[in-house]
């Protein structure tokens, strides 16, 4: 029986590339006699990271904001939020909580955030997959405006987010998207290598949509 990615090497080559934690391979022209390996495309595989975003509003309705001092989205504005602490075993919602408070000093419960969605960009910046559970604390929350470790906080007017410096991809989908399932819940996937961005919603499954690279 021929391998199925190597025509008939089973178990050499295929084995072998396969084995390397960096790359994989895959030939693309096969005959069906001996194995003839006339074209194979390497593809590097990326870092998976997983984060969260989370969406703190005040009583007039605005979104607070950090304007980032550190990477990634260096001098970017992104929602507060971070990376999961996957050593310590960390839950998405644990994660929030715990972002939440160590950057605007709230100690909320799990019942007072709710997932709104989970975004996954494939290829963001050509370095890395990102996953990013989207949380939005329920009730209006106070928290002051200034610098902390991470930038500043900031609040803006939801209706003006899209005139900030925010990485392409909120503009283009995350943001508009968070906005149209508020209450709710979705899921969608990016891709995002080369620099061109195409996306589609992956859930609920009555909205599941085509790829675009249009915005929202």
């Amino acid at each position: 029986m021929r391998d199925a990615t190597f025509g008939g090497d089973r178990g050499g080559v295929a084995a072998r590339l396969r084995a390397r934690g960096d790359v994989a391979a895959t030939a693309v022209n096969r005959d069906h006699g001996p194995a003839l390996f006339r074209k194979i495309t390497f593809v590097k595989s990326l870092p998976y990271r997983i984060a969260v975003l989370c969406y703190l509003f005040d009583e007039q309705g605005r979104l607070l904001l950090l304007h980032r001092n550190k990477a990634p989205n260096f001098e970017l504005y992104s929602p507060v939020g971070g990376k999961l602490d996957r050593e310590t075993g960390e839950s998405p919602a644990q994660c929030a909580l715990r972002e939440i408070r160590e950057e605007t000093g709230l100690d909320l419960q799990p019942a007072q955030v709710h997932l709104t969605g989970i975004v996954t960009e494939e290829g963001f910046d050509d370095a890395m997959h990102w996953m990013m559970y989207l949380y939005e604390v329920t009730d209006s929350v106070r928290v002051d405006a200034g610098p902390i470790d991470e930038g500043t906080l900031e609040w803006h007017e939801p209706d003006r987010v899209g005139d900030l410096a925010i990485p392409q991809t909120d503009r283009r989908v995350i943001w508009p998207l968070f906005l149209a399932y508020r209450g709710r819940f979705f899921c969608a996937h990016l891709k995002c290598a080369g620099g061109e961005v195409r996306w589609r919603i992956e859930q609920p499954a009555d909205d599941v949509t085509d790829w675009s690279s249009e915005p929202y």
